[in-house]
Order: C-alpha cells, then structure tokens, then sequence
C-alpha cells in the first residue's frame, strides 16, 4: 500500500511558487497526497495579511488550486493525546515548537503518514516520519 503524505505550510507553499524538485517529487508520487486543515488555515491566514491586489489575487489562485488537489483533513481525535506528550517532550528538553507545528506533527503521526516539510523544527519532534522534498 502506498505510503500517505501530509503536506506541511511550506511545501504547500513550495507547490505554489512552482518549486522544481516539490513538483518533481509530487508528480512521481505514488502515494495518497493530503494536508492538516491547520496547514490550510496558515496559508489561508498569509494570503489575508497580504494587502489587496494582483499580488494576493495571483497567490490566492494558485493556493486555490493546491488545495484543490490536495486534500485538507481534519485534525484526528487521536491527535490529541500525540500533540500533549509531543508537546511535554519537547518543552522538557528545553525547545519551543510552534503550537501549529505541534498539531500538524500530531496530526501526521495519529494517521500513520510521512510528514513533508524543509522546516528543521520537526527534525526535534521525537518519532515523526520526515521528508524534504525540496532537496
């Protein structure tokens, strides 16, 4: 059974901005593709703080259609109990992670996915799948 891959803020983002290697690796993917609706709402929440024009209207379009093709997925109940002893792990040895990066995290573990992301605050998540596809 192919692997399921949830898509990060960034790669959602690389995928966006056309990056070479993330819509190479996308397109050779046999994997099921999918985001966290906390992923969604970060991008949805950089295109509001954009001021009004093409700019924005260029990159509202083209997140429309990222998100189009990928799924965004709810947040599992499972998630929750991951993202407390996640959360417990990593303030104990002294880091501060993103309280939507801990969800997103969750999220990816309770559905037994592979993260996708170049953000190396996730490399300190103990037991999360992991891959950069922009290298």
């Amino acid at each position: 059974m192919p692997a399921v891959y949830l898509l990060d803020t960034n790669a959602i983002s690389d995928l966006m901005m056309d990056q070479p290697k993330m819509k190479a690796k996308v397109a050779s993917q046999p994997g099921r593709l999918i985001t966290s609706v906390v992923a969604c709402g970060e991008i949805r929440y950089g295109l509001e703080r954009l001021p009004p024009g093409k700019r924005r209207d260029d990159l509202k379009t083209k997140a429309d259609l990222v998100l189009a093709a990928v799924p965004c997925e709810p947040v599992p109940a499972a998630a929750a109990d991951i993202y407390a002893t996640t959360r417990y792990a990593v303030e104990g040895k002294g880091l501060a992670i993103d309280d939507n990066d801990l969800w997103i995290a969750a999220t990816t573990v309770a559905i037994g996915a592979v993260l996708v992301s170049r953000d190396q605050d996730f490399t300190q998540i103990p037991g999360l799948p992991l891959e950069d596809w922009t290298q």
